[in-house]
């Protein structure tokens, strides 16, 4: 699936609330489920991330290349700051580690940006992107990451959650659908666009 939360990532923000932001969005905060910790990224993340979200295997979907220790590190410092360059979106960024002390297993992101069309206008939406690492697949963790964090958006305002997933991803669609989003027809860059209120 589409990779969000800052230029070219692996799917932040600044506000006067959570952790002192400046500009009206939300900051990332730590999070708890039943079996993870969700870690707000910070950039010191990226030696263990690497092994975790470079994995050959994760890119197959989206027929990038993994990118290089460099890229990656760039990447995290980007992401990390918490919003795009010009204050439009936030950028959130979580990293999953099993709880209570274990590995970290993946990320969940969400690029928050003001809702501009519709009934939703003036609101905000959120679009959510998970990754797992290959080793970790299979257990439900992205959909248990992205419940927590469509939760903790929705009590900050956030009134609309998409996702962009290539037609086949049946692992993504399946955490999309347990979110309550639903694929709509607009397809960008071989990938379509899921919307929802989120549950």
């Amino acid at each position: 699936m589409t990779e969000a939360g800052g230029p070219t990532g692996v799917n932040g923000a600044d506000g006067p609330n959570e952790a002192g932001g400046t500009a009206g969005w939300p900051v990332a905060a730590p999070l708890t489920t039943r079996r993870l910790r969700l870690e707000p990224l910070r950039a010191g993340h990226a030696a263990e991330a690497f092994p975790v979200l470079a994995d050959a295997r994760l890119h197959t979907w989206t027929g990038e290349r993994p990118p290089t220790r460099g890229e990656f590190e760039a990447r995290l410092r980007r992401q990390s700051v918490g919003r795009s360059p010009d204050g439009t979106e936030g950028w959130l960024n979580w990293m999953l580690r099993l709880a209570p002390d274990g590995p970290l297993v993946g990320t969940v992101q969400a690029t928050l940006r003001t809702s501009t069309e519709g009934a939703g206008a003036g609101g905000c939406t959120a679009e959510l992107a998970w990754v797992v690492g290959t080793f970790a697949q299979g257990n439900g963790y992205a959909r248990e990451a992205a419940h927590a964090i469509a939760r903790w958006l929705r009590d900050r305002g956030t009134d609309t959650f998409t996702a962009h997933i290539r037609t086949g991803h049946t692992a993504s669609e399946s955490v999309a659908r347990a979110l309550g989003l639903s694929p709509t027809r607009t397809v960008v860059d071989g990938e379509i666009r899921w919307s929802g209120r989120a549950r």
